[in-house]
């Protein structure tokens, strides 16, 4: 009988473990990206955070959607914000 149970937890780790493998690629990949200028423009930018003074005016690109944002100073804000360009 037990056996029988060593064979289904192994293979139950195997059945889990692809999906382990994939979720840590996805963690990786976000991990790896930087903020940082590059060029005129910024790239792995965090949409609705504060953004230095070397962007005021700039573009940038979000780190998981890579979607456009601009570095603005909106009504209402108290500092400069990266908002969907």
């Amino acid at each position: 009988m037990s056996s029988i149970l060593s064979a289904a937890v192994v293979a139950g780790g195997l059945l889990i473990t692809p999906a382990a493998i994939g979720a840590a690629d996805a963690s990786t990949a976000a991990a790896a990206c930087k903020y940082r200028q590059s060029g005129n423009h910024w790239v792995c930018i965090t949409p609705g955070a504060f953004c230095p003074a070397a962007a005021h005016k700039k573009y940038g690109y979000a780190k998981i959607t890579n979607k456009r944002y601009r570095c603005t100073f909106a009504s209402g804000d108290i500092r400069w914000r990266w908002h969907r360009a």
